[in-house]
Parts: structure tokens; C-alpha cells; sequence
């Protein structure tokens, strides 16, 4: 049996809607990336959207719309995806790291405040595995010390915090569509804000610093970008968003059978979901015990791999990424809990068609592995 890691799930409505775009003349800047944001805006219950051509070109048009660049100072997290702090370097800002909590893998709002400096203009907290950031307390910080709020949802369109959803609590927001995702636009992102000044601004500079209304096609007002979403990616997100319940829904069952099949091995955390919180699961990670090493873990997932099954580490802190020691001198010790966390993690098998016969195939071969360590 050969199990991949992730896999989207594109039915017949997909291809369908896709091959309506093909069969038009409006490949780009069509009516479908409206309708895209229309959909995605009604469903998170913010005012605005932004269809963009990926989650880390949302970061960057927020950061520039904020008016955050050189000499500022952008606190987040070292546990995430490289891209929410490379956003902050494109526009010459830097990147404050603030270490994790231990539970849920998020930023630890108990450490910002001793961070902040004149030069901090921002917090950008990211919904790490889908599990929500604790958006309270970082709203409370924010508001206290006069902070732009930024949410990295990037792996959690769905999830909720307290009844509402995230993407919904900064001043303005992203998601990723990537194939892994729960819903995929091949490459894809979105931007989510109440602030239409900020949506308009993020809108003309995606689309090369043009005017939002009644511009001319060569006329460029600001510095733009080409981080349009095509039509093509839009009609796919659109026939995704319709079926977001269904999609949630098995992901969520998915997540079930694993915590079901896994439990009574001791060598291994099961996630960890706060009382706050309900996931929309973008990934399913574990941790293993806490006398496993980094080297371990890769040894687990190179013999994983020998039985067919797709795993993999998530994620590698961002201060020990080659670039950011070489430009920062960041080093081992620096973020200790991201840093123990980051050595155990392991992330499984996960997608929405995921049998329950897999995943217990899985859960077995994992048990067997484990207990050779």
C-alpha cells in the first residue's frame, strides 16, 4: 500500500468550472475572481477579500498596505512556515521572535510584551496546524501599545476560535490555497480585512499599482506587483468553497480515526486542541516522546517511507533556516520550545478521502516502527 502525504480533492465540479473558464476569453481579471472573493469573504464574515496568487504575496501586500518597512519591527513566532517572516524582510521590517506554547504551538502571548520597543509597529500570529492563535490576548496586547494585528491563516480556513472563525480577528488577514490545503486553488491565497482601505490598496497593488475603479490599463498610481490570481485558479476555489462543509467534515472524520488508531501508543502526543477552539485540520501532527531526538524522527520517517507511507517533520524553525542564521546569527538555544518541538513533530498521512483502512494501516506501521527505537 503506498499512502502519500497530502492530496487535493477535486471531484467533477471542479474540472467543470475550470474547463467553463478555458472555454471563455477572460483567462484573467474576469468575473470568477470577484465571485471568489465574494464567496470566501461571506464565508469567513468579513467585509472585504483579496484573491492573490499565494498566501506569502497576501503577508507582503498587508505588511506594504500597514505602511510597515525599514527600520520597523514585526513580532511573531520561529514554529511556521517560512513565509510569514520573509514577508516582513521584503519590506525591510524585521522580524522580533517570540517563542511557542508548549501546547499549542503558537505564539506565547505571555512573552510579547517584554519584546516591544518604539520600532514594533505589528504582531503577525499564525494559526499554526489550524489550531487558533489565543486571539484575545493578542488583541488585547495590540489594542494596549497601539499594534496592527495581523492574522496567518494560512492553514486554517475554517477553524474557529470562541464561535468565530478565524481569519476574522487582525486588522486584516491571509489564507493559502496550496494543494495540502483544505480547500486548493494549485497556487492560490487570499486576503481578509474589514478596512476597505486596506483591501483597496492590497487590490491595486496585485494588480501592478493600477487604480481600483475607472483606472486606465497603463495607468499605475503606486508600486505594484503581479500577484493576480487567473480566472482558472478562481473557478476551482469557487467550486471548493461550495463544498467546505463536506470538505471539513471528512477532515474532521480523518482526524477522529487517527486520535482513535493512535491512542494507546505511549511513545507519541496526540494534537492537542484547546477548550476555546474547534480545528478545520490542515494537518495531522504528532509528537513523539519526548526521549526521541531530531535524528530519530527522521529515522522514523525514512522507515515509514520503506513501508510505503508518506511522512514528514513540521516544521523546522525559522531561526535555524541556513539564511537566517547567516543573516541574524540566530542559533541553537535561542527559542527552546520551538526548537524541543520542532525535533518530535510528525506529521502523518492526511487528506479528505483518507480511508479509515489507511489510516490504520498507518497507525500500525507506526506502532511497529516506533518500537524499534
Amino acid at each position: 500500500m503506498q499512502i502519500p502525504l497530502s492530496k487535493p480533492d477535486i471531484t467533477q465540479s471542479e474540472k467543470k468550472a475550470v474547463l467553463e473558464v478555458l472555454n471563455t476569453s477572460h483567462l484573467s481579471l474576469g468575473k470568477k475572481h470577484i465571485e471568489f472573493q465574494d464567496k470566501v469573504a461571506d464565508f469567513v464574515g468579513s467585509k472585504y477579500a483579496v484573491a492573490v496568487n499565494s498566501g506569502t504575496s497576501g503577508l507582503h501586500l498587508i505588511i506594504r498596505a500597514l505602511g510597515i518597512g525599514r527600520g520597523d519591527e514585526v513580532i511573531t513566532a520561529p514554529f511556521s512556515f517560512i513565509a510569514s517572516s520573509n514577508a516582513i524582510l521584503y519590506e525591510g521590517a524585521k522580524p522580533v521572535f517570540i517563542d511557542i506554547d508548549k501546547n499549542t504551538s503558537n505564539i506565547d502571548v505571555s512573552k510579547i510584551e517584554e519584546k516591544i520597543t518604539p520600532k514594533t509597529k505589528a504582531i503577525l500570529a499564525v494559526d499554526v496546524f489550524s489550531h487558533p492563535a489565543d486571539w484575545d490576548a493578542l488583541g488585547k496586547i495590540a489594542k494596549k501599545h497601539n499594534l496592527f494585528l495581523i492574522e496567518d491563516s494560512a492553514e486554517a480556513l475554517g477553524s474557529e476560535y470562541k464561535g468565530k472563525k478565524c481569519g476574522s480577528f487582525g486588522d486584516a488577514a491571509i489564507f493559502a490555497f496550496y494543494p495540502n490545503k483544505q480547500i486548493t486553488t494549485g497556487e492560490g491565497g487570499m486576503i481578509i480585512t474589514n478596512n476597505k482601505n486596506i483591501a483597496d490598496m492590497c487590490k491595486s497593488m496585485a494588480n501592478q499599482g493600477r487604480k481600483v475603479e475607472n483606472g486606465k490599463w497603463l495607468e499605475h498610481i503606486r508600486l505594484g506587483y503581479n500577484y493576480r490570481l487567473d480566472e482558472m485558479s478562481c473557478a476551482l476555489g469557487i467550486a471548493q468553497i461550495a463544498r467546505i462543509d463536506e470538505i471539513l467534515k471528512k477532515r474532521s472524520q480523518v482526524a477522529k480515526w487517527y486520535s482513535e488508531a493512535l491512542k494507546e501508543i505511549k511513545a507519541i502526543e496526540l494534537p492537542y486542541i484547546d477548550e476555546h477552539s474547534k480545528l478545520s485540520w490542515f494537518v495531522y501532527v504528532v509528537r513523539l516522546a519526548e526521549n526521541f531526538s531530531g535524528e530519530k524522527r527522521d529515522m522514523v520517517i525514512a522507515k515509514m517511507a520503506e513501508r510505503g507511507i508518506a511522512c514528514s517533520n513540521y516544521f523546522q524553525p525559522i531561526h535555524l533556516q541556513p539564511f537566517y542564521k547567516d543573516e541574524f546569527g540566530y542559533k541553537e538555544g535561542d527559542y527552546p520550545v520551538s526548537e524541543g518541538i520542532s525535533k518530535r513533530t510528525l506529521a502523518l498521512p492526511f487528506f479528505n478521502n483518507l480511508t479509515k483502512e489507511e489510516v490504520r494501516y498507518v497507525a500500525k506501521n507506526l506502532k511497529e516502527v516506533i518500537h524499534e527505537f
